[in-house]
């Protein structure tokens, strides 16, 4: 039996409407999360004005992008959810980089793909990282299937229940 976690990125109009509830993240998290990546879409790093640049308006390869995406119980800075690819930019401490891996992981297991880059080379030249970013984005993936949830099985008191003629 597989146990890969599987998520959903909002495909039904249920989901569209809360779309962390796939990651069992609680609503106070949630709401917490949503401000944050709100706060860092209103004030970016130069580092992530800089990558957004060549990603904004389907800059690469026609793929559109969106920032500081809420994903699970983390926030990611560029998400193209039509190819369940994030571009991070990670920062130059140590306890960044120990938190970068952990969301890496987490957003592995549910089948999202993560490129990352580190500060100083997107304050360099952004050529390579548009061919990096443009390929993995050309890339054959799998995209994580939905499981879909069992029946409920009513009990065989229930089922004799109903059979005795009461109310359903």
């Amino acid at each position: 039996m597989n146990d890969r976690k599987t998520l959903s990125l909002g495909s039904s109009a249920s989901e569209k409407a809360d779309k962390t509830s796939a990651w069992n993240v609680s609503e106070a998290r949630k709401d917490k999360l949503h401000d944050r990546a709100r706060y860092n879409r209103r004030h970016p790093s130069e580092a992530e004005e800089r990558l957004w640049s060549i990603l904004k308006d389907k800059g690469i390869g026609n793929f559109a992008f969106t920032r500081q995406v809420v994903m699970g119980s983390s926030i990611v800075d560029f998400a193209c959810k039509s190819r369940w690819l994030v571009v991070e930019i990670t920062g130059p401490s140590e306890a960044e980089r120990k938190i970068a891996e952990l969301s890496d992981r987490k957003l592995t297991e549910v089948g999202v793909r993560v490129v990352r880059f580190t500060e100083e080379e997107v304050m360099g030249d952004l050529e390579p990282i548009k061919q990096a970013i443009f390929a993995e984005l050309q890339k054959p993936f799998e995209k994580p299937r939905r499981e879909r949830a069992a029946p409920q099985q009513r009990s065989a008191t229930t089922r004799e229940f109903h059979r005795q003629g009461s109310i359903r």
